[in-house]
């Protein structure tokens, strides 16, 4: 079984299984969880974590239905194999997905359009 760091928190308004889905997906894209490697028991990081196992739960059938990990019965949760073309597709819907919010948010904040342009550019920049 594999150690993962995961860091939760309270504060944001990200859902505590959204927090656990994401981490995991990241690891995965960055080649940390190779495939067919086994994923800490629901339980286990539940209690790690000092959270509900239905919130493990919950992140974990989140990520079986991506796609990025399996079920055994009786014997815990694994990473599936990717290959490269799909890796590279699912770490391009992720981008996508964070870009989206970072758009959504700028808006509830009355952002323009010309404001948020400039904020992605400095960001692409490196300022």
């Amino acid at each position: 079984m594999v150690c993962i760091d995961i860091i939760i928190t309270n504060r944001g308004e990200t859902p505590i299984y959204q927090q656990i889905v994401d981490q995991i997906k990241a690891a995965i894209m960055r080649g940390e969880l190779a495939a067919d490697q086994p994923l800490p028991s629901i339980r286990m990081l539940a209690k790690e974590l000092q959270i509900s196992v239905i919130t493990t739960k919950r992140a974990y059938e989140e990520l079986e239905k991506d796609g990025l990990i399996y079920a055994v019965p009786g014997k815990g949760s694994f990473v599936t194999e990717h290959d490269d073309c799909r890796l590279e597709e699912s770490k391009k819907r992720l981008v996508e997905e964070k870009i989206k919010e970072a758009i959504e948010v700028a808006e509830a904040m009355g952002l323009s359009k010309s404001e948020r342009n400039k904020i992605f550019i400095s960001m692409m920049e490196g300022e």
